[in-house]
């Protein structure tokens, strides 16, 4: 039987939550609890968690349980992710979480409305699925993945529709990286408004 979740965001999709070290962009290095929601359409090749694409291998879990199992950490910051989270309204997760003085942290393609109060929004767009105005416009962080030398002219055009506050990352796809690395380094030295992401939490083998 088909998932039926509830407009109101009372119960998610989940597919797996864990305490980690948050390994890329702004917040790396930051201790945190991932919260990662099954469903994405957006199908990125190079996806690294093609089992959260299917929503319905997925448990409908309630968003307090949710809520209640990050409380068991030390750490106030949440990041939720996915998939893509943001097909779904967040409105009430991220208002438990703040009730109770948890940071929400956003990992999204910006494919869909933007949904949920949040003390960070980082948006990482992909070719397959253009991201909303709405998501872009609130963006922190731009963190584009370089799978190829096109991808940096595709950095720059969406650099263009973000805020001048918001910051700029340029982060290798992993099988990529060894070929991309050094581009990555000359163009950053060359175009200093933009910063290197690295997948740090591949090199302390955590998840």
């Amino acid at each position: 039987m088909a998932h039926i979740i509830p407009e109101d965001g009372t119960e998610l999709p989940l597919m797996e939550e864990f305490y980690t070290i948050q390994g890329e962009g702004y917040n790396s290095g930051k201790a945190a609890y991932f919260i990662r929601l099954g469903g994405c359409d957006v199908g990125c090749h190079w996806c690294d968690v093609k089992e959260s694409w299917d929503a319905e291998l997925h448990a409908l879990t309630a968003a307090d349980l949710i809520v209640q199992s990050a409380l068991k950490y030390p750490s106030k910051n949440v990041v939720v992710t996915g998939g893509e989270p943001l097909i779904y309204n967040l409105d009430y997760l991220t208002g438990e979480l703040h009730r109770h003085g948890i940071k929400t942290f956003i990992e999204t393609s910006g494919a869909y409305p933007l949904s949920g109060h949040w003390d960070w929004i980082c948006l990482s767009p992909k070719k397959f699925k253009a991201p909303m105005p709405d998501v872009t416009a609130f963006a922190h962080e731009l963190k584009v993945i370089v799978f190829n030398k096109s991808d940096f002219a595709w950095a720059e055009e969406h650099a263009q529709r973000v805020s001048p506050q918001c910051k700029l990352f340029l982060q290798p796809e992993w099988s990529k990286a060894k070929e991309m690395m050094p581009l990555i380094v000359d163009y950053v030295m060359n175009n200093p408004q933009w910063e290197v992401s690295l997948q740090t939490h591949k090199f302390m083998n955590i998840p």
